[in-house]
C-alpha cells in the first residue's frame, strides 16, 4: 500500500481529517497543504481508491514512519529449498542428495523434496525414494505432511528439527 505525503498527492480535492481526528470536509489540495504547513504537520493520503481521496494531517515525520518498509529477501519467512530426484536414482547420486538435504536441514532451511516420474508406473518408485530419504533424514528434519503423490511423481515438505 503506497502512502503519499504532501506534494506527492496529485488529486485536485481531498477529504481532509485534522490532527485530532476531526473531519474538516472536502477541500482543495492547495488548501489542505496550506493547513498542513500552518500546523507544522504533514498531509498524508493512505488510499487512492476513493474520490476524493481521504487525507489526514499528521505530525511531521509520522507519515513516513507509518509507511511499510520493504523487506530484504532473506528477512522473509524461510522459503523451502527444492531438491529434485528421479525414481531410478543411482546410489552415489542418492548419497549426494542425502548429504545436501542433511546440510540444508541442519542449517535451518526447510526442504521441498520432489521426485518426478515419467508416468504412473514410476509413481510407486518415486514414493519409495521419498520414504527412504525421509527415514535417512529423521534426525535432521521432520516432515510437515504426508507424501503427496500424483501421476507425475511425489513430493513432501520437510522442516528442520
Amino acid at each position: 500500500m503506497a502512502v503519499l505525503i504532501n506534494e506527492q498527492i496529485r488529486a485536485a480535492e481531498v477529504d481532509l481529517t485534522g490532527l485530532d481526528g476531526e473531519a474538516l470536509g472536502v477541500v482543495s489540495r492547495e488548501e489542505a497543504l496550506a493547513l498542513a504547513r500552518a500546523a507544522k504537520a504533514d498531509l498524508v493520503c493512505t488510499s487512492l481508491l476513493s474520490s476524493p481521496p481521504p487525507c489526514r494531517l499528521a505530525a511531521k515525520g509520522t507519515g513516513k514512519a507509518r509507511t511499510p518498509k520493504p523487506t530484504a529477501p532473506g528477512a522473509a519467512a524461510a522459503k523451502a529449498k527444492e531438491l529434485r530426484l528421479t525414481p531410478g536414482i543411482e546410489e552415489h547420486d542418492y548419497r549426494t542428495k542425502l548429504r545436501q538435504a542433511d546440510k540444508l536441514l541442519r542449517g535451518g532451511t526447510p526442504l521441498q523434496l520432489v521426485v518426478r516420474a515419467a508416468g504412473a508406473k514410476e509413481a510407486a518408485a518415486a514414493k519409495a525414494v521419498l520414504e527412504r530419504l525421509l527415514a535417512d533424514l529423521k534426525e535432521a528434519g521432520v516432515r510437515e505432511s504426508g507424501i503427496q503423490t500424483s501421476g507425475k511423481g511425489a513430493q513432501v515438505k520437510v522442516n528442520p528439527r
